[in-house]
């Protein structure tokens, strides 16, 4: 009878050790594959990132909003800061807010994600809720504390080297504006690769 018993066990055993090795994985990977792509064309080089959709997924909305409409085509990094971040997606190259931003969205910076080197968040003013189609991608570690309120809804997983040329630009102070790169930084486009 314990003999008949070890068999079962076993064969149970084995059963599942089969079901787990050919059944896929539900890991962090698979999330990664459903997530948006989408390259930033420059002057300087591409840039590709991953969206989080599932962590940032108003600003991820609002962001592919902008790329699906075009808007983000001949708009400019305007605001380039030495070992902080690169700014951009919501001026023209005579400095002149780009016409057809879409209502503020909310802030979500709450996400859990921290503005580390790389990765790309929603720029707004002093209100809490008034980012529109302006992001940042930071180029050092930022943080993530309550003081420093940026959404980060996504991360640079090609052309890093693009945004750190980009971050050596020489800058100016000009009309209203500081750090604006001397020569024109523009965004060719921004497309959809995946998602």
């Amino acid at each position: 009878m314990a003999t008949l018993k070890n068999i079962v066990s076993m064969t149970a055993i084995l059963m599942l050790v089969i079901f787990v090795s050919i059944c896929p994985a539900q890991d962090k990977n698979t999330q990664k594959a459903s997530n948006p792509v989408v390259v930033i064309q420059t002057t300087m080089g591409n840039i590709t990132l991953e969206l989080y959709k599932d962590k940032a997924p108003k600003s991820v909305e609002n962001f592919l909003g902008y790329v699906k409409s075009g808007f983000y085509s001949g708009t400019i990094f305007h605001r380039v800061i030495k070992n902080f971040m690169i700014q951009g997606g919501g001026l023209t190259e005579d400095l002149n807010p780009r016409s057809g931003l879409r209502a503020p969205i909310e802030n979500e910076s709450s996400n859990g994600l921290k503005n580390n080197i790389g990765t790309i968040s929603m720029a707004r003013t002093d209100e809490m809720n008034s980012a529109t189609s302006q992001f940042f991608i930071n180029t050092r570690d930022n943080g993530g504390s309550p003081e420093f309120a940026y959404a980060v809804f996504g991360k640079v997983i090609d052309g890093m080297d693009v945004v750190k040329k980009i971050e050596g630009s020489q800058t100016t102070n000009t009309l209203n504006y500081q750090n604006v790169p001397r020569k024109t930084i523009t965004i060719k486009a921004v497309l959809l690769k995946k998602g």
